[in-house]
Parts: C-alpha cells; structure tokens; sequence
C-alpha cells in the first residue's frame, strides 16, 4: 500500500514506455518500478484506484506512432482515484476525483500506475451519485459520447427530427451515445462491424443495428435521406457517407478517426442540404463543459446500461485487454481496477 507519509521514497507498480535508439519513436510498455519523482510534475497526487482502456490507450500500449509525445510515459488517460496530497486549495487528501484528457498519458504521465502525479486545474470532483467504477466505465469514451449528443441538442435536433446514426456502436463512444439517445427518447441506427452484438445493443436501446459495410468504401457524394444526425467515430469513407445520407438541416458530430484522418466528401450535403459538420473535442474541452457533460451523465445515462455495457479486469491484465480492444474483439467498455 502506498502510504501518504512515506510516498516520496515508495515505488509502486506502473506500465512504463520508453523511446527507441532514436529517442523519437515510442517501444511497446512494460511493467517498471518507479516512484513520484519519475512522474510529470504537478500540484496533486492520487491513488488511482479505477482507470479504463480507449482506443488511443490501446495504440500507445502497443507502440504505435503518434501517441506517446514525451518520454518516459506512464500511458492511461482516465484517471479515477482519491487525492493522496494536495498543494491546492481546491482539493484535499481524501477527495475523489476524476481526470480525462489533457494530454495525460501521452506528453503527461498518466493512469496505468498506483500512483498519478497531476494538475489540480484537470481535476473533476468525482459526483456522488458515481461510483468510482461507474466512473471509470463512463471514462473518455462516454465523456465524449455525452459531449456528441450535447453538440447535437445544441444544434436542434430533438427525436421528432428523425434517428440518429451511431457508427462504432459496440465500442466504448457508440454504446454509451445509444444509451443516451435512448434514454433521450431517439430512434438510433446502430452501424458496426459485429452484427452478431444486435442483441446487445438492441438492449441498450438501438432501433437498428446494421453492418458497418456499407459505410466504410467509397459511396456517392450525395445520397438518400436516412438520418436526423450522427454521432462518428470512424472519419474518412463513414463520416462522408453518414453526411451523404443526413436529412435536410440534419447534424453530424464527428469525434475519432478509426477508419482514417481524411474525409473524402463532397460539399454538396452542405449546400444543398445544409448538412452541418459538428466537430467534438473531449482532450482540451474547457472545464465548464465537462462538469456541464458529468451532470448530464449522471441525469441520462442509464447506470443500470452502463453496468450492462461494463466489464471488470485488473491493472495486470490491461495490455492484453488492449490487444484485443485493437482487433475489434472489445464490446462496450472496460473498467480498470488498480490495486
């Protein structure tokens, strides 16, 4: 155990990546020993006692370019845990907080460790009405699924509008966006490439659920009216078929790239529709709108899905987790339990 008193001098367990002979390119993670003083520096120390595992956690654990910025890491963006010390006035040893973003666990060190060293302005009071597993299965991935839907409610779309499209539905973004969408009283369509998961996610509130196949190669720039709006994941050929087939005055929030970076569209969605193209950020999104997210989520979401969705691992086991997670063999989310 990690004891307050003797945390400066105690070494606890943590996923470590470090650079090549280059210093550039990052080496897949393996477990170390390290203590505080080898952690990015900040103003608050927790024991992180939950984490989860996105899809960008996957990649670093794995190696891939692009990700980890700054070497040595401690890989992990979601922090869940309890303030161990603090040097600002907003929190306190004891307080149960929650991070997501900010570049933790990619240029700052982050989650996959005992111990998290961070800065008190990235920091969220954990809600009470959320456990600290709830929390971790909410995570960035549904976070960023809350923020989608908040982008779409801003714009006007309401149910009387039409469904709503969900690409990546089995993953973490996708299954949260359907549990909030239907909860909201939504019609979604419900795209992935794991059609056998129908039941799972008509469970969870999806009116449809059809394979992703037809949204990831090249379709017509402007096609037939099918959806309100969409929440995507994906980027490239399934972002520019979700626009291609929007509804007039229809919506798309765009928040990851798993299918690819580039978007090979046509404007025609836009100018002859008036197809708009929400984009959604949940790295740097300001402070306000994340307390604004966490208190939507603790309205809207259906705990008793996110349990449904949610399955439990241990700190040990996350990098094979992640492996799979990369392969598409990873339904809904993972919660992390570190000990």
């Amino acid at each position: 155990m990690i004891w307050r008193e003797g945390l400066a001098m105690s070494e606890f367990d943590a996923l470590w990546i470090e650079a090549d002979e280059s210093g550039r390119k990052p080496l897949p993670a393996k477990w170390n020993k390290v203590t505080v003083d080898q952690l990015s520096d900040g103003d608050v120390t927790v024991k992180v006692t939950h984490t989860t595992i996105n899809y960008k956690d996957g990649l670093a654990l794995a190696g891939a370019p692009g990700i980890t910025r700054k070497f040595p890491m401690v890989p992990g963006i979601d922090v869940v845990g309890e303030v161990l010390t603090s040097e600002s006035d907003r929190f306190k040893p004891g307080d149960q907080v929650i991070l997501n973003g900010y570049g933790v666990g990619e240029v700052h060190t982050g989650a996959y460790a005992q111990v998290a060293r961070l800065k008190s302005e990235w920091l969220l009071h954990r809600p009470e009405e959320l456990s600290a597993a709830r929390a971790a299965a909410i995570g960035t991935a549904g976070y960023t699924a809350m923020l989608c839907v908040m982008a779409l409610e801003k714009y006007g779309l309401t149910p009387d509008h039409g469904p709503i499209a969900v690409s990546g539905a089995s993953g973490g973004v996708g299954s949260v966006a359907i549990s909030l969408l239907s909860k909201l009283g939504f019609e979604t369509i419900a795209f992935t490439g794991r059609t056998e998961e129908a039941d799972f996610l008509k469970g969870l509130g999806a009116t449809q659920v059809l394979d992703r196949a037809e949204l990831v190669e090249k379709g017509k720039p402007f096609g037939k009216e099918r959806w309100a709006g969409a929440v995507d994941v994906a980027g490239s050929h399934t972002l520019a078929n979700l626009l291609a087939q929007t509804n007039y005055g229809g919506a798309v929030a765009a928040c990851g790239l798993a299918q690819g970076m580039d978007l090979p569209a046509s404007v025609m969605p836009f100018i002859l529709r008036g197809v708009a193209l929400l984009g959604v950020d949940s790295v740097m999104a300001p402070m306000a709108l994340r307390e604004q997210a966490y208190r939507r989520l603790v309205q809207d979401l259906d705990l008793t899905k996110l349990d449904t969705l949610s399955e439990t691992i241990k700190l040990a086991d996350v990098k094979e987790r992640a492996a799979k997670l990369l392969k598409g063999q990873v339904r809904g989310r993972t919660i992390v339990e570190v000990e």
